[in-house]
């Protein structure tokens, strides 16, 4: 969108200084060529005026007397009744020329070369072009600023709109100060809050539901299975494949109850990956420069999870505790996207795990380096309890691993999303 803008903004100023540049450059060369034209002809005309005096007084044509005003270079010539008399050089075809009668019969020519006026023409022409680049800069300039003012809320927009369509109905309470986008955040917005709430309706519907028809349910097991004991075989056995029937209805009901449970898991949301990760390690960057050692994160822009936060910020910062005790050389904190889920990566340049804790490093008490053992198990119940998975994917170096699931439109959490009518 960027890029649209600016190549819009500037082809209006290119147009812009081509349709104004042209006319200018030629009333420029116009104006130049006439002040050159006007002073030869003011000087013929002051010539003329004295040689007619000098006629009219009877005297004999004395151009000397004139010679004054013939510009220097410059070639004057006169026609009257007594011949034709000149002074100055002789001059090329590259000339001005200006002809004027003498009111008492006769002709006066006055020629200059016209190099001078066409270096005059030049130096306005450059003149020209320089006030065309510099509109052209100027208007370069302003689109560059202008398109970044107006593509930096629109990718802010979008990204709303992503966040929305990733499960993420919280209110954004930032406004650009553009009516037309400011209209666009306010209906994200108003449009949230009403997902928000559908699905929360839906979500606690079919939990209510959910629970009500597994109460019946087992009432009807109970019935069923006391059926099964009948005496007669056709009886037990019909009673035998509804109960089955029931069973398996009822393991329904159960996925049901488990995924209106999830929904309502309070704190699990879309997380920003990249802003998360980056906050957690700006905490541990002091304490490995205090070693010599440097945290470098890689994290793509975009990249969302649904997790808790505080979850999130204590499994990672556990990662990165044992990092600063037991690694040594940089720690990387990194993270690629697969299939339906996150991976991210905290690993450092160590010597890694050793084999016979590898199987047993995630199993509270188990250190290889004197410390309780409780961290690393208390990062994986933090993580299991969003629904991800923290393994140890390579021993050496040591690289720990966290699979976190990709936010999707369902996955509602049950918070109170922000809104006007609402407040979180």
């Amino acid at each position: 969108m960027r890029r649209r803008i600016l190549r819009a903004i500037l082809l209006a100023v290119a147009v812009t200084s081509f349709v104004l540049g042209l006319p200018l450059g030629y009333s420029a060369l116009q104006l130049v060529e006439d002040n050159a034209r006007g002073d030869l002809l003011s000087r013929a005309q002051r010539i003329a005026t004295a040689l007619d005096d000098q006629i009219a007084n009877g005297q004999r044509i004395d151009l000397e007397a004139v010679r004054i005003v013939v510009p220097e270079e410059g070639r004057l010539t006169v026609q009257s009744a007594a011949g034709t008399q000149s002074i100055g050089p002789e001059l090329g075809d590259a000339v001005l020329v200006v002809d004027l009668s003498i009111a008492q019969q006769g002709n006066v020519r006055l020629e200059v070369p016209s190099g001078p006026m066409r270096t005059s023409q030049a130096q306005v022409a450059l003149l020209v072009v320089l006030l065309l680049v510099v509109s052209v800069a100027t208007g370069t300039i302003v689109a560059t600023v202008t398109a970044q003012k107006l593509s930096r809320p629109l990718r802010d927009v979008a990204a709303r709109a992503a966040r929305l369509g990733a499960g993420d109905f919280r209110a954004e309470e930032t406004r650009h100060g553009v009516s037309e986008l400011d209209l666009v955040l306010e209906a994200l917005d108003t449009s949230a809050t009403a997902l928000a709430r559908l699905v929360q309706r839906e979500r606690d519907l079919v939990g209510d539901v959910s629970h009500q028809l597994r109460s019946r349910m087992t009432a009807l097991q109970l019935r069923l299975e006391a059926l099964a004991d009948h005496p007669e075989p056709e009886t037990a056995a019909e009673a035998g494949a509804a109960l089955e029937q029931a069973e398996r209805l009822n393991a329904v009901l159960d996925e049901l109850l488990a995924a209106a449970r999830a929904a309502r898991a309070v704190g699990a949301e879309p997380v920003d990956l990249n802003g998360a990760l980056s906050a957690i390690s700006e905490e541990w960057r002091e304490p490995l420069r205090g070693q010599g050692r440097s945290l470098r994160v890689r994290v793509p822009e975009g990249l969302m999870v649904r997790a808790t936060p505080a979850r999130l910020r204590e499994a990672i910062g556990v990662l990165l505790d044992n990092a600063l005790r037991h690694g040594e050389g940089q720690v990387v904190v990194s993270a690629r996207g697969e299939e339906g889920t996150v991976v991210v990566e905290v690993s450092d340049g160590g010597t890694g795990v050793p084999d016979e804790l590898a199987a047993h490093i995630f199993e509270r008490g188990v250190s290889g380096g004197g410390s309780t053992g409780v961290g690393l198990a208390l990062a994986r119940a933090l993580v299991d309890a969003d629904g991800g998975r923290l393994e140890l994917s390579t021993a050496r170096p040591a690289t720990f691993a966290v699979f976190l699931p990709v936010p999707k439109a369902e996955d509602v959490v049950g918070v109170s999303w922000r809104s006007r009518a609402t407040p979180r």
